[in-house]
């Protein structure tokens, strides 16, 4: 048995599934290392892809009483867990560099800290406690004049993000580590009660099957990708006041449609739960909590919808002091040993923490999101109920860390791409209203039902916030 297939045998029994169901996926491609880093991402990501695998397999045994074989190639599915780095918009590459402010310093208590800085908020909270102008030696000699631990709730408190590095021990201390270490990698609750739900008709495990998506960056709308992969109909809703990346929409826009709402306009706000009432699955990002003032809470939606699928991502978790902090895969990397322990193995081309080659968190997070919103929409269609699936980027980095490691001299010489003949062989090309894309396709393969995007992606706000007429394809 390979390490991928004990991965997945440890995920599904959270949908109440025997492990035995495991058999049904293959694992190809190797092992770890597939990139240099000490982390088993690739089998995180072959585990978790399989996993949604299985659940929208399960969903298509529910529609036609036909079970079917899964395939993941584990060096492909490592591709995945960065894929925003390999698409090209006609003739010029997407370009997804970070912020040069964004990075970690040294602090004058001889740590590091580590600014957020992608987004234009967070990267003024940061500047705004520093008192410096957006110039990276600036920032240094700002950072240096604080302890790690005072900058880091700092920033938090100007609304910012980011974190002082800890080792694993200091982290597995931490309050907020010993509260997700009592929380399951990912809950699936029964929040309401409704009757069953048969599926809709439909030649595709989610064919019929309506998902309102209001997260952003990249765990959340990579859930709703994989979502739409398996024939589900995706409304991507977002804000023009809301900043974004360019690239990530491109890369998890596959297969959705994309309407704006600012969600602070009573109207649109009547509009987004209209969407909703005809909805199967509503999924979002925001903090614990957060959203209850709106009328968009679980039970809220539950009682407007009876019989939703409601998807929740947090940062660090529903319980614990960090419950309501924001974050990013890059910040749980950064104070939970991840980046210190990637920089003992694996030394970058500066001094200080480093972080792995993949946003492994991330993307994980989101297969696990589209996991657990197909296994509670098979329930639904059994046994009825509202449910609530519920997912933190910290209980995902735990469970990463939890795999283990690979050995050391395994390391020695990993290359740090792919080739080009691979790259090409994972790639296609869709058709989009900026031009040709070039991306990588979906990874899963399955006997009966391959994943495909019916739809490309498209720049943000595309379509009108309507659902168009249910088709069975």
């Amino acid at each position: 048995m390979t390490t991928a297939d004990i991965a997945l045998r440890a995920i599904l029994p959270i949908a109440g599934w025997s492990r035995d169901r495991a058999a049904d996926a293959t694992f190809t491609g190797g092992t770890d290392p597939i990139l240099p880093t000490p982390f088993r991402i690739g089998v995180a990501g072959a585990s978790t892809i399989a996993a949604a695998a299985l659940a929208a397999a399960a969903l298509w045994e529910t529609r036609t009483g036909r079970r079917q074989q899964v395939g993941v190639d584990l060096r492909q599915a490592t591709a995945s867990l960065r894929s925003g780095t390999y698409m090209k918009l006609g003739d010029g590459e997407l370009p997804h560099r970070r912020n040069a402010i964004m990075g970690c310093y040294p602090t004058k208590d001889g740590r590091w800290s580590y600014l957020h800085c992608n987004f234009p908020n967070h990267r003024a909270a940061a500047l705004g406690v520093l008192g410096v102008a957006e110039d990276r030696e600036a920032v240094t000699r700002a950072v240096a004049r604080w302890n790690a631990a005072d900058l880091e709730e700092a920033i938090i408190a100007a609304k910012g993000a980011g974190g002082m590095v800890r080792t694993h021990a200091e982290w597995s201390d931490h309050p907020q580590a010993v509260a997700i270490a009592s929380l399951p990698l990912l809950e699936i609750v029964r929040i309401g009660e409704s009757a069953p739900e048969p599926l809709p008709e439909g030649k595709r495990p989610l064919s019929g099957i309506r998902v309102v998506d209001i997260t952003r960056v990249l765990a959340g709308p990579t859930c709703a990708r994989t979502l739409a992969e398996h024939g589900a109909e995706v409304m991507k809703i977002t804000a023009t006041h809301l900043p974004n990346l360019g690239y990530q929409e491109w890369d998890t826009g596959h297969g959705k449609l994309s309407a704006q709402l600012d969600l602070r306009q009573p109207a649109s706000l009547d509009t987004l739960r209209g969407l909703i009432r005809e909805a199967d699955v509503f999924s979002q990002g925001y903090r614990p909590g957060s959203l209850a003032e709106r009328g968009l809470s679980p039970e809220a939606l539950a009682a407007l919808r009876p019989g939703l699928v409601y998807v929740s991502l947090s940062a660090f978790g529903h319980a614990g002091p960090w419950a309501a902090r924001r974050g990013f895969d890059t910040v749980v990397q950064t104070v939970s040993g991840i980046t210190s322990r990637q920089a003992e193995l694996v030394p970058g081309k500066t001094a200080g923490p480093q972080f792995y080659p993949v946003s492994a968190i991330d993307y994980c997070t989101g297969y696990l999101m589209a996991f657990g919103a197909m296994v509670a929409l098979e329930r639904r269609a059994r046994e009825g109920g509202s449910w609530l699936v519920r997912i933190s980027l910290a209980q995902v980095g735990k469970w990463l860390v939890d795999l283990g490691e690979v050995p050391t001299a395994s390391l020695e010489g990993v290359p740090d791409e792919f080739d080009a003949e691979e790259l090409a062989r994972w790639s296609m090309i869709s058709e989009t209203p900026g031009g040709p894309l070039r991306h990588l396709r979906p990874v899963a393969q399955m006997s009966e039902t391959p994943p495909h995007w019916a739809r490309p992606s498209v720049p943000l706000g595309h379509h009108p916030a309507v659902w168009p007429m249910q088709s069975t394809a």
